[in-house]
């Protein structure tokens, strides 16, 4: 079975230099599943440079990356990804999608995404889980209430018809939603470290001024996310969990 990355996007040179592109922080939280499983292999796909999207198995899964792109500007690339994306679901395929991809999973299954009203949310923020969450096979294992690390500019604002909420906080009501029994999407970052997250503040500190925002303050607050970033690899134990599930006579 081959869990998918789906790149969208790169990270600043800095971040990328000192801690590694976005497919290196999902591969760095992954790659320790995959050497204790020989079954389960780690592939990554560039959705803007590298043709098609990849045919997926029975047994597959994906994780759909964050990106400085915009959903909203509905990128060639971005827009091929949609109906690929609906496909996926269909077939109940394991997903995740983080940032970017959990906008462009919402937009492709029926919801809207687009500008957030309010701005800007970036730093360590606190999420809370839904009702919905309790008994869910990714997040409902999470505290009620817990610290991740976030930015982003754009949000979902109209959830899929038939998605459920399982987390939201005071800035964005839907901080993860659940499409299906093995399909989910968050608009936090499981795979960013304290260190990534005070990089991404740094460059982010006239924005975040201009928005009324303390941004020394913001990273000074910047705390480590092991509840958030433990999703990962909960995710990938899942997907070997579908492939078994795939198999059985």
């Amino acid at each position: 079975m081959t869990l998918w990355i789906i790149k969208t996007g790169d990270t600043f040179a800095d971040v990328a230099h000192e801690h590694g592109d976005f497919e290196d922080l999902f591969l760095a939280a992954l790659t320790p599943m995959a050497e204790a499983h020989a079954d389960l292999a780690l592939a990554v796909h560039d959705a803007r440079h590298d043709g098609p999207p990849p045919a997926l198995g029975d047994s597959d899964g994906l994780v759909i990356t964050g990106s400085h792109a915009m959903v909203s500007d509905a990128e060639p690339w971005s827009e091929a990804l949609k109906p690929w994306l609906h496909e996926a679901w269909q077939r109940n395929l394991p997903m995740f999608g983080v940032c970017y991809g959990h906008q462009l999973m919402a937009a492709a299954l029926g919801g809207e995404s687009g500008y957030h009203p309010a701005g800007r949310e970036s730093g360590t923020c606190m999420v809370d889980l839904t009702e919905a969450a309790s008994g869910d096979a990714l997040l409902g294992t999470l505290p009620q209430r817990f610290p991740a690390q976030l930015t982003h500019a754009q949000s979902v604002l109209t959830a899929p018809p038939d998605a459920e909420v399982l987390a939201r906080n005071v800035h964005d009501g839907y901080q993860a939603l659940r499409y299906g029994p093995r399909q989910w999407s968050v608009q936090f970052h499981p795979e960013f470290t304290a260190p990534v997250m005070r990089a991404y503040l740094a460059h982010q500190h006239e924005a975040l001024a201009s928005q009324g925002q303390a941004p020394e303050r913001l990273i000074e607050s910047v705390v480590e996310t092991p509840d958030a970033s433990g999703l990962l690899a909960r995710f990938a134990d899942l997907v070997r969990s579908h492939a078994d599930l795939s198999a059985t006579p």
